[in-house]
């Protein structure tokens, strides 16, 4: 199944709030004919705008091919949060590559976070950026762990932007009856996401990049000069970027075994009026301890944008609506009859270790990919990094390239049904409580 096509259409945003109050931009051609580039990166969401805008500005010549729309996949359609650290917790980290390793990749995550604030600055990019995420508990095992975390990161890490919040205090932050408490992270933030991939487009252009959409990239030859082939064109460039997510499909093997495509879902609310001081009094995004996790925000223009339900098929559920609305009502009952206005589906990348996938998958071919739902920061910190490795400097490349990632048992025609299995299972676990 081709995921680029097969709950959407050719060269078409999804119908989602994003989309409807996006910042309008003309259509980028499509590649035709043959190109010669420096470097051709294929993608066009955060890890691939941010790679082109880097080696642009350092003044190498990029092309970037898009096989729908730039920011068309997981980056114009996420939760917009900006998280701190990585997917996975410092001290799981910790244990699982060692102290020295782990307080690295936690500075990176920092670094990550500066980034994107940077780019936001500096591009004069409208993406709605504010400050604030909490993490919420909904049993006492789980707010134990996140004020654990918490107290975990401000001594070891010096971390001072995080909060623990008892019920009260969690309570004049988002009212809702099934929270016990939790955190609130200060130093992450929370921002419109297909504005900001829209911003990093206009950015990369600005540079120099030549950014063709529907351009799908169906063939890599490997050799001194690779060439990328297109439907109706082809590239030789010196590198090529793999930016593709969990739209790679079988472009390439090695990335395609370790990264592991699935769905998601948001709806967005009528615009709430007076009833936001009932779901969210203070203007920070939430996300849960749930597996499956629930995440939500308010919208500038007053909507709950919320996040959740679970989809064990690479198709969209025929009714997203009501996929969504049953996670919203458990977190806020007394919005089980609030019109949903857009519902949308999205399709991300996650690995085994929910760690992203970073590699040299042959000398001058790198990859980033499979950020476990943590790649607003995660992505375009990878992007910057795998620019500077095609210019020499390969470190931070390196950093996260060492982080072990398995294959999916089985390769691509198990590791569905085994997902099936672990979610249904992980899923039961939460409504028993267990």
């Amino acid at each position: 199944m081709n995921l680029l096509y097969a709950n959407d259409r050719r060269g078409q945003y999804p119908d989602s709030w994003y989309a409807a109050t996006a910042t309008p931009m003309d259509r980028f051609p499509t590649l035709k004919g043959a190109q010669k580039a420096d470097v051709c990166v294929i993608g066009g969401g955060y890890t691939g705008l941010s790679a082109a805008l880097h080696l642009a500005e350092a003044g190498r010549d990029v092309i970037l091919i898009d096989a729908q729309r730039v920011g068309f996949g997981a980056s114009g359609r996420n939760g917009g949060q900006l998280g701190s650290g990585q997917r996975v917790e410092q001290d799981t980290l910790e244990k699982m590559l060692g102290d020295p390793h782990a307080a690295t990749l936690w500075q990176m995550g920092e670094e990550a976070k500066d980034l994107v604030k940077s780019l936001i600055t500096r591009h004069n990019i409208d993406c709605h950026l504010k400050p604030g995420v909490a993490w919420t508990a909904s049993d006492k095992g789980d707010l134990n762990h996140l004020h654990t975390y918490a107290g975990h990161l401000q001594s070891r890490y010096g971390y001072d932007q995080i909060e623990t919040l008892d019920h009260a205090a969690l309570q004049s932050v988002c009212p809702s009856p099934d929270y016990v408490g939790g955190v609130l992270d200060r130093g992450a933030a929370h921002l419109h996401p297909l504005n900001y991939a829209l911003g990093l487009a206009k950015a990369a252009a600005a540079a120099g990049v030549r950014i063709f959409e529907t351009s799908p990239a169906h063939h890599i030859t490997e050799g001194r000069k690779t060439t990328v082939q297109t439907d109706a064109g082809r590239i030789e460039a010196d590198h090529v970027i793999l930016a593709c997510n969990g739209y790679l499909g079988g472009l390439n093997r090695k990335v395609a075994a370790r990264v592991m495509p699935i769905n998601n879902f948001i709806a967005a609310t009528a615009p709430l009026g007076e009833g936001i001081k009932d779901v969210l009094p203070r203007d920070v995004a939430v996300a849960d301890s749930r597996f499956v996790v629930n995440y939500f925000r308010l919208s500038h223009d007053g909507r709950l944008l919320f996040g959740g339900g679970e989809s064990y098929g690479y198709r969209f559920p025929t009714d997203i609506a009501a996929k969504v609305r049953k996670p919203m009502t458990e977190i806020f009952p007394h919005l089980k009859d609030i019109p949903i206005d857009y519902a949308w589906g999205g399709t991300l990348g996650i690995t085994m270790k929910r760690l992203p996938y970073v590699a040299r998958v042959a000398p001058n071919i790198l990859s980033a990919s499979g950020y476990s739902g943590h790649g607003v920061g995660t992505a375009t910190h990878a992007g910057a990094l795998m620019a500077r490795a095609v210019q020499g400097d390969s470190d931070g490349f390196n950093t996260m390239a060492a982080i072990p990632t398995r294959p999916f048992p089985g390769g691509a025609a198990l590791r569905n049904p085994l997902l099936v299995l672990a979610m249904s299972w992980y899923s039961l676990r939460d409504r028993l409580g267990i």
